[in-house]
C-alpha cells in the first residue's frame, strides 16, 4: 500500500467529509471566492468544518450520561482594512457558499471589474504533529464505561474519607478545509482527548475538592493503567491535603509558584496583552514596547503550537498558515506579539500561526497554543528554602485580568506557607493579585524543572473557547500580594 505525504492525505480527508458529499469541487472554492473579489477587499476565505464529538461522565458510581453529536458547516469572510464581514451557514451547498459570499463582499462599495481572474492554486506547507486518527473510535463503548468504573473504585479504595468521585471523557474528530482568495488550500485533521477526576473527601464534617487529569491529540489508548492511576493519586491527595489547610496569611510577601500547571496565570496576565489585536489598538500594557525589557533577565517566554500530541498544537491555523514556535520574549526582552493575518498584515509583519477561532461560526483572532516559559539553573527544592516567609502556591482554580492595565487577580487551588525554608503546612483561600507586567519583573528565581500542563486547558476570548497548552519552571516572585482568609 502507498501512503500519501501527510499533507495532501489530510487534504483528501477534508475534502472526503465537507466538498464531495455535498457535489462540491475547487472550482466552486474558487467561484465563491471569486465573487467575494469582485469588490476591493484585502483578504477573504472559506473555512469548512466537520466535528464530530463525544463525552461520558460518572457520578455517584454511576455513568448517568452519555452525548454524542456531529456539527458541520462553513463559514466564509472578507476584510478590508479593519473591517471585517463574515457569514456562515451550516448548509454546506453551492447556493448557501455562493449567497454568503454576495453578502460578505458588501463590506467593500467598490467594484473591481475584471479582478475576478482565479489566484494559482497552491497548497499550504503544514506539520505533522498528530496523527489524523480519529479518537472516539480508538475505544468501544464498554471499554470507556469500564474506564471511568475504574477511576471510581481507585479513587475510593485510597482513602475512607473519599465520599463522591466524578469522572469525565471527552473525545473530538475535528476536520478542516481552509480556502483563500489568494488560492492557497489548506487541511487539518484533529483528534483531542481528555479524561478528568474530581474527587470530594469529607471529614468531621468538612468536605473539600481535589482535581487532575489530562489529555491531548492521540486516541484514549493514552489512557493506560499507570496514568489513570496517577490522576487518581493526585485529585484524591488534593482533597486530603485540603481538609488539613489552614486559612492563607495575607499581605504583600514571596510566593513561589510551582512548574507546570500554575504556568495559567503567565497565560492570563502575561499571554493575552501579547496578542497582536490588543497591540494594535494600543490596549495592552505590552504596546509599543518591542525591544524593551519587561522582565527580569532570565525570563524567556514562547507560545509555541508546534509541539507534538499537544493541545494546544496546531498543523496549520484556522486561516491555512503553519503553526509556529515564536518567542515573545527573551532574556527580559519583548521581541514580538502572537498574530493572526489581519493584525500581522495591518502591523507590518508576517502572521505567526495563531489565527484560531472556536469553529465554523467565528471569526478568527489571534489566540495562544502552547504558551510557556523556559527552565533557569536552580532546583525546585533550592527555591522553596530560599523563602523566609511566603507562600508556595502549586495549583490554581479559576481568576480574572484586565488586558488593558494587565492586572490580574487568581485563586490557588492549592497552596502552603512556609517559614525558614520549610514547608509549614497547606493553606487555604490564598489569592494572588498583581500586574502581569510587574510580576515579570519580580521573578528573582527561575526553576531547571520546566514542565507544560498535562493537558487541559481552554482559553475564552470574545466568547469564543479553543484549546490550550500552559507551561513553567518553578518560579520565584518577590513582594507579590496575596489576598487570605486569616
Amino acid at each position: 500500500m502507498i501512503s500519501r505525504e501527510p499533507t495532501l492525505e489530510r487534504l483528501a480527508i477534508a475534502k472526503s467529509l465537507l466538498l464531495t458529499p455535498f457535489g462540491l469541487d475547487e472550482s466552486h472554492l474558487s467561484r465563491a471566492l471569486g465573487e467575494i473579489k469582485s469588490h476591493k477587499v484585502d483578504e477573504a476565505d472559506l473555512y469548512f468544518q466537520y466535528t464530530r464529538s463525544e463525552g461520558w461522565s460518572l457520578e455517584e458510581g454511576i455513568v448517568k450520561t452519555g452525548s454524542f453529536s456531529i456539527d458541520q458547516g462553513v463559514g466564509v469572510r472578507a476584510v478590508s482594512g479593519e473591517k471585517t464581514a463574515f457569514a456562515y451557514s451550516d448548509d454546506i451547498s453551492e447556493a448557501s457558499l455562493l449567497d454568503a459570499a454576495r453578502t460578505v463582499r458588501s463590506i467593500s462599495t467598490v467594484a473591481e471589474v475584471g479582478r475576478l481572474k482565479v489566484a494559482t492554486k497552491k497548497i499550504a506547507s503544514s506539520r505533522s504533529l498528530y496523527s489524523g486518527l480519529d479518537p472516539i473510535a480508538s475505544l468501544d463503548s464498554t471499554a470507556k464505561v469500564k474506564l471511568l468504573e475504574k477511576v471510581e473504585q481507585l479513587a475510593r479504595a485510597k482513602d475512607p474519607r473519599v465520599a463522591q468521585v466524578m469522572a469525565g471523557l471527552a473525545a473530538e474528530y475535528d476536520v478542516v478545509l481552509v480556502a483563500r482568495a489568494d488560492g492557497t488550500l489548506a487541511a487539518d485533521v484533529r483528534p483531542l482527548v481528555r479524561l478528568s477526576v474530581t474527587v470530594i473527601a469529607e471529614q468531621k464534617g468538612r468536605r473539600e475538592v481535589g482535581s487532575a487529569g489530562g489529555g491531548g491529540r492521540f486516541g484514549f489508548a493514552y489512557f493506560d493503567d499507570a496514568l489513570i492511576g496517577q490522576y487518581v493519586d493526585e485529585a484524591v491527595s488534593a482533597a486530603l491535603t485540603n481538609l488539613e489547610a489552614r486559612p492563607a496569611p495575607a499581605g504583600e510577601m514571596t510566593v513561589v509558584l510551582g512548574s507546570g500547571w500554575p504556568g495559567i496565570l503567565l497565560h492570563e496576565a502575561i499571554g493575552h496583552g501579547l496578542e497582536g489585536d490588543f497591540n494594535r489598538k494600543g490596549s495592552s500594557a505590552f504596546s509599543g514596547r518591542i525591544g524593551q525589557r519587561v522582565a527580569a533577565k532570565g525570563v524567556t517566554v514562547l507560545d509555541d503550537g508546534t509541539i507534538s500530541d499537544r493541545r494546544g498544537s496546531l498543523n496549520v491555523d484556522d486561516e491555512g498558515n503553519t503553526s509556529g514556535r515564536n518567542v515573545l520574549i527573551e532574556d527580559g526582552i519583548l521581541k514580538g506579539y502572537i498574530q493572526d493575518a489581519m493584525n500581522a498584515r495591518l502591523m507590518g509583519v508576517k502572521p505567526t500561526g495563531n489565527g484560531r477561532r472556536e469553529s465554523y461560526a467565528h471569526v478568527p483572532l489571534p489566540r495562544m497554543t502552547n504558551t510557556y516559559m523556559l527552565g533557569g539553573d536552580k532546583s525546585p527544592e533550592e527555591i522553596v528554602a530560599s523563602i523566609k516567609k511566603g507562600l508556595y502556591a502549586t495549583n490554581f482554580g479559576g481568576g480574572q485580568v484586565d488586558i488593558t492595565s494587565g492586572k490580574f487577580v487568581f485563586s490557588a487551588s492549592q497552596a502552603y506557607w512556609v517559614e525558614n525554608g520549610k514547608i509549614l503546612y497547606p493553606v487555604k483561600g490564598a489569592t494572588l493579585v498583581g500586574s502581569g507586567p510587574d510580576v515579570l519583573k519580580r521573578v528573582s528565581m527561575i526553576g531547571n524543572d520546566m514542565k507544560l500542563d498535562s493537558g487541559v486547558g481552554t482559553c475564552g476570548k470574545e466568547g469564543q473557547s479553543v484549546p490550550v497548552g500552559v507551561g513553567q519552571p518553578t518560579l520565584r516572585i518577590d513582594g507579590l500580594t496575596v489576598g487570605g482568609t486569616a
